[in-house]
């Protein structure tokens, strides 16, 4: 039986027919903010490695990589745009299995560095550093966007919920072995986003809710002793200064030290741990400023409203509820990452999208708003 459909069967075409491509409706405004978006996480790539190697040609530099996986994640992009994006509700169940797959892959295969432990997050090939977490996320908005296009006239039932958390378990499992307890968050709230878009009843979503809280003695009990360390260090933060909690001090100096105009790219003085990637946002408040920040919070906000406009112009409920599940994706991201170098929120390893240095996280985005696009050319032209 077809998780992803829920009407009556019937003998039809397994293939979606050919739509012609409309390109007066390509949303500029939302590759804008992507592009200026990605500009930022350059800068914030040039400034780290000039603090690294004051060299930020040298091979291997941040500057270097991000450069690189621009170009990769830009091509990505206009192939995802131009590719009939109908094509990935058609074979989202393959998909499922593959994202599947390839988190096995990395548990089998991969490489951990920091502490992660003896578990693994990281695929080389061809001496690229893949993270399969990361494509996973793009990969798990298609198959949750398919199964409820598909259930759309059922959608308040229960069984909608429970049919999506069944999904949801064994990617999250996978993850959560890896141990990546960031990317198992961002598909929860991704789900929960896109439930809640699709018009799932808020009954329903309460009691996932409250599921979710009761859950959380079972996942502490099986969280690594760094992981739980890091959230512990929210409630007390100078319980252990030089240890769990110094990353948290450390991002705070680096916002304070930043004022209201920052002290100017490259110039950054406060030493974070992984500054590239899970506390970029701190090198980004002290060498940019408040203002400098609130500019890339603005294009951030800016972004995720495209992606919903664009999802509401659409005819179609798959493309819509693609456009909820990246803007839900972003929102909790966003939120997670810079909440928990601003000390609100316990730090859970979340990349800030276009921000963080690596180049999976660059890659899945900017192919996500490929497939956005994509719905944009293929959607009805208004009649005016």
């Amino acid at each position: 039986m077809n998780i992803f459909r829920s009407e009556p069967m019937r003998v039809r075409s397994w293939a979606p027919k050919a739509a012609s491509l409309t390109w007066r409706l390509y949303d500029f405004q939302l590759t804008t903010y992507a592009v200026l978006l990605l500009l930022f996480g350059l800068a914030m790539a040039y400034s780290n490695s000039v603090g690294a190697t004051h060299t930020t040609l040298s091979p291997g530099s941040p500057f270097v990589r991000y450069l690189m996986w621009s170009v990769i994640a830009i091509v990505v992009f206009l192939i995802a745009t131009i590719f009939d994006y109908r094509w990935l509700r058609t074979f989202a169940w393959p998909i499922y299995l593959l994202n599947v797959g390839l988190l096995i892959v990395t548990l089998r295969f991969g490489s951990s560095t920091g502490n992660a432990g003896t578990s693994a997050r990281w695929i080389v090939i061809a001496g690229f550093q893949l993270q399969f977490s990361e494509l996973a996320k793009i990969l798990m908005i298609i198959v949750f966007a398919a199964f409820l296009a598909g259930r759309e006239a059922k959608v308040k039932s229960v069984w909608t919920v429970i049919g999506a958390i069944i999904i949801l378990v064994p990617p999250w499992i996978l993850v959560m072995l890896q141990p990546d307890l960031g990317t198992s968050l961002v598909l929860v709230g991704t789900l929960a986003g896109m439930l809640f878009m699709s018009g799932v009843s808020l009954r329903w979503l309460g009691t996932l809710a409250a599921a979710v809280v009761g859950a959380i003695p079972f996942v502490w009990q099986r969280l690594v002793p760094y992981q739980q360390a890091r959230l512990l260090a929210l409630l007390n933060q100078g319980q252990d200064p030089r240890g769990s909690g110094y990353q948290l001090i450390q991002a705070e100096h680096a916002v304070n030290a930043g004022g209201a105009w920052g002290k100017g790219l490259t110039n950054g003085t406060v030493l974070l741990p992984v500054q590239t990637t899970d506390f970029v946002w701190g090198v980004l408040a002290e060498e940019l400023g408040f203002f400098g920040s609130m500019v890339v919070l603005a294009l951030f906000v800016a972004l995720m409203w495209r992606l919903l406009v664009c999802s509401w112009r659409s005819n179609d409920q798959f493309a819509l509820l693609l456009g909820c599940g990246l803007a839900s994706m972003m929102l909790f991201q966003v939120f997670v990452n810079v909440g928990m170098v601003l000390g609100l929120v316990p730090i859970t390893g979340i990349p800030l999208p276009f921000i963080t240095y690596g180049g999976a996280s660059l890659v899945s985005v900017m192919g996500g708003l490929g497939v956005l696009q994509s719905t944009n050319l293929r959607r009805e032209p208004p009649a005016w």
